[in-house]
């Protein structure tokens, strides 16, 4: 008996003519490789279908060009060599090739005084397009910090001095009343609001660059902020948190603009668009802003 040839769909003409954008698969499962790390993450994949003659793509051969990911670690050429899988598998269907790669990578932090440390989970996307020889990488990263808002400092403070004159009116003034006036409750009568608070950047990168600077932008992010969220903590990493906070005193505005300016420092990103999201503890709502550099043009 003679075996027969199994049937291709997908090389048979269509009925309706028309090329497509973007053909693929989302979602898909896969461990990946970053610096040292294994980690669990997913993948979209995907080509345009320029032949409009033609039915479908060839969704396994994308899927299997996946398995490059698991072998070498993560960097722009590996992602590139993907993309030309792609397209190479595809001769005559399509010209773009695309791949995005979501996870969330872990770093190990320390704590701000004592030797504790403990991880950190960072979501992180990277996406990549490859046409006409042209190839972009486009970072997304989430990071958490804490915001205590300038008003809400401002007007505590008031607070307190009204509170310094009524009790302090008509006496002569002892280094010892003050100090221990200073560490009560009666004394601090206010404090300021203070919000867990998420930047969100989408960073483009240079041609030829040879690495992906996901932890670079992490600690050059939280650096600008200096109120990065901590894990493992004692009595002495809070208070000096606390202080962090007392010397970052920032509106949305500022944090988005202390973001901007130090991700335009990097010789490795030619645009940017930074999102930061206050989850406000004063109001229901959360207070937003965002910038842009380079980023319709990009």
């Amino acid at each position: 008996m003679n075996a027969l040839t199994l049937p291709d769909i997908a090389a048979q003409a269509t009925r309706q003519a028309l090329p497509l954008e973007w053909v693929g698969m989302c979602g898909i499962a896969l461990p990946i490789l970053f610096d040292g790390q294994r980690l669990s993450a997913t993948a979209d994949a995907g080509v345009s279908l320029d032949d409009g003659e033609a039915r479908g793509i060839h969704m396994s051969r994308l899927y299997l060009a996946l398995e490059l990911l698991e072998q070498e670690n993560l960097t722009p050429h590996l992602i590139r060599r993907v993309l030309e899988h792609f397209l190479d598998s595809h001769q005559g269907l399509s010209t773009r090739a695309y791949l995005k790669i979501d996870t969330d990578l872990l770093l190990k932090r320390p704590a701000l005084i004592s030797p504790l440390s403990g991880w950190k989970s960072y979501p992180v996307s990277i996406e990549a397009h490859l046409k006409n020889a042209m190839f972009h990488v486009e970072l997304k990263i989430q990071l958490p910090y804490s915001s205590t808002c300038p008003c809400s400092a401002a007007l505590a403070r008031q607070l307190i001095q009204q509170q310094f004159v009524d009790d302090f009116a008509n006496r002569s003034l002892q280094h010892a009343d003050v100090l221990a006036w200073l560490g009560s409750t009666k004394g601090i009568v206010a404090t300021p609001h203070s919000q867990r608070s998420h930047a969100q950047l989408r960073l483009r990168l240079v041609e030829g660059v040879e690495a992906l600077p996901l932890i670079e932008v992490i600690d050059e992010a939280e650096a600008a902020l200096g109120t990065a969220v901590q894990t493992a903590v004692k009595r002495a990493d809070e208070q000096a948190f606390a202080l962090a906070n007392g010397q970052n005193l920032m509106f949305c505005e500022d944090a988005a603009r202390r973001l901007h300016l130090a991700m335009k420092r990097s010789p490795e990103i030619t645009a940017l668009h930074v999102r930061v999201i206050h989850a406000e503890s004063l109001h229901a709502h959360d207070a937003v802003a965002e910038s842009r550099w380079n980023w319709e043009a990009a």
